[in-house]
């Protein structure tokens, strides 16, 4: 069977080259052209085995789109496009859950090439641990809001990135560095408090939810979403 590729990209044009190309290589491709769409279509139900995302989507940044599939157990090698190519930018899409990232213009043959490698590297993937489909919260980054159920708690974009970081490896520790960089992707001066004070909230907003998950602390360590 062919190896399926999901692509998310807003630009039609862009989108059809990508679809045609990678399908005269022998992939099979889904292709939509935004974030709402990516978390349907490539939910860990029906998750392709490499992810082609965006992350100038129209309605949410591409790195949240990330952080909400990876919260939602999708553990697929996901590949940035971006016409920012800053490190700041780079590094931020790394700490979002992608595996890898290409600047536009770039040319067809070495996303192939970057595909091919990923998806040899996800033949043995490592265990991980994630808040999966059996999870009663469900990021939505087009919104920056959180639900369980039919209840639902809108996010400011440090907290939708704090929970997705928590979400994204859910029952392990996180450690304070990692939630500031994740936070705080820009770089800025986070003293311990601020970041104390944010999960706080978090906390709240779970507890408004009648969510089973809550944010423990680990004293000396950082935090870990349980």
């Amino acid at each position: 069977m062919s190896p399926v590729i999901g692509i998310c990209e807003d630009d039609a044009a862009l989108r059809s080259i990508l679809v045609r190309g990678l399908e005269d290589e022998g992939f099979a491709v889904a292709a939509v052209g935004t974030g709402r769409e990516a978390l349907q279509r490539f939910g860990s139900d029906g998750a392709p085995d490499v992810i082609v995302l965006d992350i100038g989507l129209p309605d949410a940044d591409g790195r949240d789109v990330c952080q909400a599939l990876r919260a939602g157990g999708v553990t697929a090698p996901v590949v940035f496009l971006t016409a920012r190519d800053a490190v700041v930018d780079r590094v931020a899409g790394f700490r979002s859950g992608g595996d890898d990232y290409l600047t536009k213009p770039f040319a067809l043959v070495e996303l192939i090439v970057r595909l091919e490698a990923l998806l040899r590297r996800a033949a043995a993937p490592e265990p991980r641990t994630a808040v999966g489909p059996s999870s009663s919260l469900v990021l939505d980054p087009a919104t920056h809001t959180v639900s369980s159920g039919t209840q639902h708690v809108l996010l400011t974009p440090t907290e939708f990135r704090l929970l997705g970081a928590l979400a994204r490896d859910a029952g392990a520790v996180v450690r304070r560095r990692t939630l500031v960089q994740a936070g705080w992707p820009d770089g800025a001066t986070v003293h311990d408090n601020t970041l104390d004070s944010y999960l706080a909230r978090l906390r709240r907003k779970l507890r408004g939810l009648g969510s089973s998950e809550t944010i423990v602390t680990v004293r000396g360590v950082g935090y870990s979403l349980q």
